[in-house]
């Protein structure tokens, strides 16, 4: 006598019958349907034991039912994406609802397309532009003032220093003369075009010259030792009277060589005296 082989909820016999394994009981197909059967969440019936049956996290689906929430694409062999609200979407769609805009145009910046990323920011490449000009920065060098983005010819010409002497920008190095920036190639002797940028010069009327021009150039002479008044180093206090002037270590009495600077004096033609020694004249 053949073993009973029947549906663990109607009692059916199964022999010869298709039946579904279900917790490791056998049950017939309507019964399964009936009783067993997970509810798909989109179309909400069962997803009977005939129908091909997709799983994810728990929720269910038929086969034809699994597809993308935005375009209805079938996704039971493409990649797709579960939204935190629970729509199931393809990765082109889910890109555009999820994914990061560009921060000039504010559209989606789709994955695997050329964009830039500065700050925790994204652009389009075509979108990352020069704030004066608008050509885009693409593989060029850029600067930022604040929330502003220059190629590196647009800032230089809107923010860099310009030079006092050429009034171009300097970019790199320089000095300071006067609180006045300059280039270092034009910071020069007004007369021999020397470069001044760390030597000692001196300037006379707005213009700089080195030591030698300014010796032989624009110093006066002193009227004592007959060499010319630079104000470098030893003998940088002048003496001047009547149009004339000397080195303050030159300013001494003819006679005795008494320095009469901050003192009374006397002068014979090109001479000078102490009160002393002008009495005994």
């Amino acid at each position: 006598m053949t073993e009973r082989f029947d549906c663990y909820y109607c009692r059916d016999n199964l022999h010869g019958k298709k039946y579904v394994m279900k917790d490791e009981k056998h049950v017939c197909t309507k019964c399964f349907d009936k009783l067993c059967a997970n509810t798909c969440v989109e179309c909400r019936r069962p997803i009977g034991a005939d129908a091909k049956e997709l799983n994810h996290k728990n929720r269910h689906w038929h086969e034809e039912c699994f597809r993308c929430a935005k375009c209805y694409k079938p996704l039971a062999n493409e990649p797709f994406g579960a939204r935190d609200d629970g729509k199931i979407m393809c990765g082109t769609c889910g890109s555009r609802e999820d994914g990061n805009r560009c921060q000039a145009c504010y559209k989606v910046v789709m994955p695997g397309t050329q964009n830039v990323e500065y700050k925790n920011k994204v652009w389009h490449e075509e979108c990352f532009t020069c704030f004066e000009c608008k050509q885009p920065i693409r593989s060029q060098s850029f600067l930022n003032k604040g929330d502003d983005i220059f190629c590196g010819p647009c800032h230089e010409k809107k923010f860099a220093k310009k030079c006092f002497h050429c009034k171009q920008p300097i970019t790199t190095g320089g000095i300071s003369y006067q609180d006045q920036p300059w280039h270092s190639e034009c910071f020069v002797c007004h007369t021999c075009r020397k470069g001044l940028a760390g030597t000692r010069f001196t300037s006379h009327e707005e213009h700089v010259y080195c030591v030698d021009c300014y010796k032989t150039s624009v110093a006066k002479q002193c009227n004592g030792c007959k060499n010319p008044i630079t104000g470098f180093g030893h003998g940088t206090n002048v003496v001047n009277y009547e149009g004339h002037s000397w080195h303050e270590y030159c300013f001494n009495c003819k006679k005795c060589s008494l320095s009469l600077a901050n003192k009374r004096f006397v002068i014979n033609g090109e001479d000078i005296y102490c009160p002393d020694c002008a009495k005994k004249l």
